[in-house]
């Protein structure tokens, strides 16, 4: 169940630069990805984990233990767990500057490529491993197991619900005891599990920071930057506002999502499916499960926007392609949608070149104003992927 497209991007990349970066959250499969990589590799491979202490022994002198390896491809996991050897890395791949020397595997992006940028500039390629996407499963599973579970392949997989609900509780324990501490944050883990329970139930929604600061009785700069850290590993995004000249007033704050289904409805204590849909978060649930699964499908050259106006005109995605089309979507979780006023308002705003509304099943049909009410999944499979060719 590996990412076809992924790991054919990360064997291109291999095949031109000295180092490739794979990111992306724990439990996610980079390390199965890693030991697949080493059975594709046109040279022999090492890997090494920082995790594990006599590895990271090894590496306090980087220099004299890597220079040994000048013909391997060494994969360094959890390298984010040691941020200096990036500068070592530049000196060892400018000394023997070859294709596929190292892969570098990491869980929190913003330190790993802030570190890689200043010291590997031109000499790493990025990609990010994300959990599964619905299209992955689609041939065995139901969307409806996929929106309630999320994406991580233990927690989907698991064999019963409650194995998954101890799974999801691990998972955010482990990151709350040991990840944020092992970067170097000494985070109070009470303050931290109340934000992240309380981002649950705003999700999907305008971000307020003064209302975040007041209920968890923190600074509203702890709270941005607390926020940076649960986006820069991997467990939340905000979409930004966009902005056009128009003579209207917009909302300028971005909104802020939950990315994997599973961890929001295990934070919102939500259990079933019937659960969810009767569970005030269900809305905004579907909402961050359609835009998070769109992202998984296109190019990190799409941008992902959201529009609102004062006065309550709203489009709650605007794709902009790399060839800068515009796509407005509206993200219903009713099969028969009501399409509102302030939609069409904003559709007549922006003038994009495709509208859609989304919704979980059923046939397309279209609507006024050029407007097409479609399921998630054929727009997955069938819409994305023409939009994609014509990039």
């Amino acid at each position: 169940m590996i990412k076809r497209h992924v790991y054919q991007q990360i064997l291109e990349d291999l095949s031109y630069f000295p180092s490739v970066g794979i990111i992306g959250p724990r439990q996610v499969g980079k390390t199965t990805l890693a030991q697949w990589l080493q059975t594709q590799l046109k040279k022999p491979s090492l890997y090494l984990d920082m995790e594990d202490e006599a590895t990271y022994t090894k590496l306090l002198d980087a220099g004299a233990y890597l220079s040994r390896f000048l013909d391997y491809c060494v994969i360094i996991d959890e390298i984010q767990l040691k941020p200096d050897l990036f500068g070592q890395l530049r000196s060892l791949i400018d000394m023997h500057r070859v294709p596929e020397r190292f892969i570098l595997l990491g869980s929190a992006s913003p330190l790993v490529i802030r570190q890689s940028s200043e010291s590997l500039a031109g000499r790493i390629a990025y990609t990010e491993l994300t959990p599964f996407s619905f299209l992955e499963i689609a041939h065995t599973h139901t969307l409806v197991e996929h929106w309630l579970r999320g994406g991580f392949p233990d927690s989907f997989l698991a064999p019963s619900d409650r194995m998954q609900k101890r799974w999801m509780s691990n998972f955010v324990t482990t990151f709350l005891q040991r990840d944020l501490q092992a970067l170097g944050y000494e985070i109070p883990i009470n303050t931290m599990s109340n934000l992240l329970r309380m981002l649950s139930h705003v999700n999907a929604g305008v971000l307020n920071m003064s209302e975040l600061s007041r209920s968890l009785g923190i600074s509203q700069p702890t709270v941005a930057k607390y926020l940076d850290l649960l986006e820069g590993s991997f467990l939340i995004q905000r979409v930004q506002p966009y902005f056009v000249n128009i003579s209207k007033r917009l909302v300028k704050a971005p909104k802020i999502y939950i990315r994997d289904s599973g961890i929001l409805h295990y934070l919102a204590q939500v259990t079933s499916y019937e659960d969810l849909l009767g569970h005030p978060i269900a809305g905004g649930s579907w909402e961050s499960y359609v835009i998070e699964q769109i992202r998984r499908c296109v190019s990190g050259e799409w941008q992902f926007y959201y529009y609102r106006t004062h006065v309550g005109a709203e489009i709650d995605l605007l794709l902009i392609t790399p060839d800068r089309k515009k796509i407005a979507i509206e993200i219903k979780l009713s099969t028969a949608p009501v399409v509102s006023k302030g939609f069409y308002e904003s559709i007549g705003d922006l003038q994009p070149d495709h509208s859609y509304v989304i919704v979980p099943s059923g046939e397309k049909y279209p609507k006024a104003g050029g407007l097409w009410v479609i399921s998630l999944e054929e727009f997955l499979k069938e819409e994305l992927p023409k939009m994609m060719i014509e990039e």
